[in-house]
């Protein structure tokens, strides 16, 4: 390879290094991995004869995760603008897929997942970021309507709606906590009249509560969420949370050392999953739990100030972006913790950067690469990030002016 080459790349993949959200990023990897080293061994053992076989898999997650962030870095937001629509459709070919023999993939009841050989795929991870594109593409091209009409305002629920129902069939309940989540907090920031959105929340906050007494095991769920410690729950739909809360109070504030966690054992199912933060505080104690909170939120407000720094420049497509982004990580990471605790019912939602799973770390780096982009583009106005776009018989730019801040007072982009 020639020195020239060697400059162009060194140039292409510099720029990532000095960005704020590189250090925090590289440092929930390198914990996440440790997490699911430690959490995973008992049940490695017991499945495959080594107890380090999830930690290998994890490290190969790792990565890929690496080689994602820094390809999807490169890619420009006009290139998400104009193929948003697709990635959409893209979206609800995966979460139908889920349904086809040899495809779909069932764990623990629940049909999430496309099966592409050597890695298994949770289709709700590329619907909510699929619904992160859609939503910023169209408060963008229609802000005028979904802050002064109705049919502006719901337009896009009818197209969310239709992903909850898959969703929902899957069932995957905690995905569509997620997404609705991140969808209200865009159209929030996007400048919906506040009647409007208060409405919408206490439409969606009812059909939430029906949806959570539809099915038996969910009321099952809550009943034991309630009490878990009553003799009819403690050893059955309560016995997650039993053994979880147990795993904190051994912990107590400087754990019980790394890779000595009991609960892990075998009795707290899903340890290096969706519990894996339980038994880091059982290892680690409140002490080490507050430092893997600590980077998280640092990642999650880091991605905020993103989005605040681009629609102060007029960036208002990356900015709605960076936010869909941030509100996704920070919900799941406030479920995933709920749960954890029992201040939530328990419901099965992985902690971003720190479970293990392949489709959900790549994901999640995808996502640090793309607000890196967002972050990128705003220091550099100068690139053209994103092109123009008809809209209602007008020429209209996704390109915002300084006026198309995320400001319910401004006029339409």
């Amino acid at each position: 390879m020639s020195e020239l080459s060697l400059n162009h790349l060194s140039q292409r993949f510099n720029w990532q290094l000095k960005d704020s959200l590189f250090i925090p990023w590289l440092g929930l990897l390198f914990l996440g991995w440790v997490m699911v080293a430690s959490a995973s061994t008992g049940i490695a053992e017991y499945y495959t004869g080594n107890e380090y076989y999830f930690a290998i898999r994890h490290a190969a997650y790792l990565l890929l995760g690496i080689v994602a962030t820094m390809m999807v870095s490169q890619i420009p937001l006009s290139w998400w603008s104009r193929f948003e629509l697709k990635l959409l459709l893209a979206a609800f070919l995966a979460l139908g897929l889920v349904f086809a023999p040899g495809i779909g993939h069932e764990v623990n009841g629940s049909q999430r997942w496309l099966n592409l050989g050597i890695i298994k795929v949770q289709a709700s991870e590329i619907a909510k970021l699929a619904a992160v594109f859609y939503i910023s593409g169209y408060l963008v091209r229609r802000k005028n309507e979904v802050q002064q009409h109705w049919k502006g305002f719901l337009m896009p629920f009818v197209v969310l709606g239709l992903m909850v129902m898959l969703l929902l069939l899957e069932p995957d309940f905690g995905a569509v906590v997620v997404l609705m989540g991140a969808a209200l907090v865009q159209l929030f920031l996007g400048g919906v009249k506040a009647g409007q959105f208060f409405l919408l929340l206490i439409g969606t906050l009812i059909i939430s509560g029906f949806v959570l007494t539809a099915e038996t095991y969910r009321m099952e769920r809550l009943l034991a969420y309630l009490d878990p410690w009553s003799p009819e729950h403690v050893y059955g739909t309560g016995y997650q949370l039993t053994q979880s809360l147990i795993a904190f109070g051994r912990g107590d504030w400087f754990g019980v050392g790394l890779g000595e966690s009991v609960q892990k054992l075998f009795y707290l199912p899903e340890a290096h999953t969706d519990f894996v933060f339980a038994i880091w505080a059982e290892e680690t104690g409140l002490f080490g739990g507050l430092i893997a909170l600590t980077l998280l939120s640092v990642m999650v407000g880091f991605i905020w100030r993103t989005a605040w720094k681009a629609q102060r420049v007029g960036q208002a497509y990356g900015a709605y972006v960076a936010i869909g982004i941030g509100s996704l990580l920070a919900l799941q990471m406030i479920i995933n913790l709920g749960v954890n605790t029992g201040l939530l019912p328990t419901k099965g939602l992985t902690l971003p950067f720190y479970s293990y799973g392949g489709s959900s770390l790549l994901v999640c780096c995808a996502m640090v690469g793309i607000v890196m982009r967002v972050s990128y583009e705003t220091r550099h106005p100068s690139i053209e990030s994103e092109p123009e776009k008809p809209v209602a018989g007008r020429k209209s730019r996704v390109k915002s002016s300084a006026s198309a801040e995320l400001n319910p007072e401004v006029s339409d982009v």
